[in-house]
C-alpha cells in the first residue's frame, strides 16, 4: 500500500506578534512598547480613505506611507500625517495587519483610558473600514470577533475600547453605529471589561 504524505504542521496562531490569518503589509511607523509591557486594551476605530469611500486602498497606503497627498482635496488636509494601527478589517471582512502586537503602532494619539495616559504603550489598535456614527458588516464583526477572541488568548487583553473612550472630545469614531452588545456576546467578557457609557449585556 502507498504510504500517506506525512502531514504539515499546522502555521502557529502567531508568530512573532503577527496573526497567521491577516494579510500583512508592515508600516515603517511603529516602536518599541516599554520594557515588560504587554497590551491589556483593544482600541477599536473607523477609517476611511476618502471619508465615506470604501474599497479604495488609500488606507493601507496611509500606514506605509505610500498616500499620494495631491490626489484628493480631503488628502491635501493630512499632508504627512505618519500613523498606523495593528489592523484593519475592510467592509467585507478581509483583514490587513501593519504592526506586530509586540509593538507599539501609532493609532491612539493623545490618550488615556481609566486613569492610564498613553494609550499607544499597552493597546492594540483594530480599523474598521467605515465612517464614524454609520452601521459596520456583519462580516466586519465576524473578523473583529475571531480576531479578538485570539488577541484574548495571546495577550492579557481585560478592556475593549473604542477612539472615542480614549480620547473624548477630540475623536467620535467608531460612533454610533458600532454594536457592542455584538462584540461583547461574541467574546463573553462581562460589562466591566467595555466603556461605562456603552450599552452591553451581562453574560448568561
Amino acid at each position: 500500500m502507498p504510504q500517506a504524505k506525512p502531514q504539515k504542521p499546522p502555521l502557529p496562531l502567531w508568530q512573532d506578534g503577527w496573526y497567521s490569518f491577516a494579510r500583512r503589509m508592515a508600516s515603517p511607523n511603529f516602536g518599541p512598547r516599554p520594557a515588560d509591557l504587554q497590551p491589556d486594551l483593544i482600541v477599536i476605530h473607523a477609517i476611511s480613505l476618502p471619508p465615506g469611500d470604501y474599497g479604495t486602498g488609500q488606507v493601507q497606503r496611509l500606514f506605509t506611507n505610500q498616500l499620494d497627498w495631491d490626489a484628493h482635496d480631503y488628502f491635501r488636509s493630512i499632508r504627512g500625517l505618519k500613523v498606523s494601527a495593528h489592523f484593519f478589517i475592510t467592509r467585507d471582512g478581509q483583514l490587513w495587519q501593519f504592526v506586530s502586537c509586540n509593538d507599539r503602532a501609532w493609532h491612539a494619539g493623545e490618550s488615556t483610558y481609566r486613569c492610564k495616559d498613553n494609550c499607544n504603550d499597552f493597546s492594540v489598535g483594530i480599523e474598521l473600514e467605515g465612517l464614524e456614527g454609520l452601521l459596520f458588516e456583519q462580516a466586519q464583526y465576524d473578523t473583529l470577533s475571531s480576531l479578538s477572541a485570539a488577541l484574548l488568548q495571546a495577550y492579557p487583553i481585560s478592556q475593549v475600547a473604542g477612539h472615542e473612550h480614549i480620547a473624548p472630545g477630540r475623536k467620535r469614531d467608531p460612533g454610533a453605529g458600532f454594536n457592542w452588545s455584538k462584540l461583547q456576546r461574541s467574546l463573553g467578557l462581562g460589562p466591566t471589561s467595555f466603556p461605562d457609557e456603552v450599552a452591553v449585556i451581562a453574560p448568561n
